[in-house]
């Protein structure tokens, strides 16, 4: 086997691992989230502004992890075709 094909082999591990790490840890969050929403329904009766406050800082935490993944495709895209 030559180098080409062991480094294609090590560039496609290391995407499926990452794709697989980032996609467990989404459902985690989402999963959290979920969770979270239920505690504030049932425990702490939260004011309307407390929710929208906290709701509204996920939204750009969620964008940041779409616009990581979104990097480090591209970077696995460049190199895939760098390798041919």
């Amino acid at each position: 086997m030559d180098q080409k094909q062991i480094v294609k082999q090590l560039v496609n591990f290391q995407k499926t691992t990452f794709d697989q790490t980032f996609n467990a840890l989404t459902m985690l969050q989402e999963q959290t989230e979920r969770v979270t929403e239920l505690f504030w329904d049932n425990t702490l009766r939260l004011p309307q502004e407390s929710r929208k406050a906290m709701t509204d800082w996920l939204k750009p935490f969620k964008q940041g992890c779409e616009d990581y993944k979104k990097l480090v495709d591209t970077g696995f895209k460049n190199v895939e075709a760098l390798l041919g």
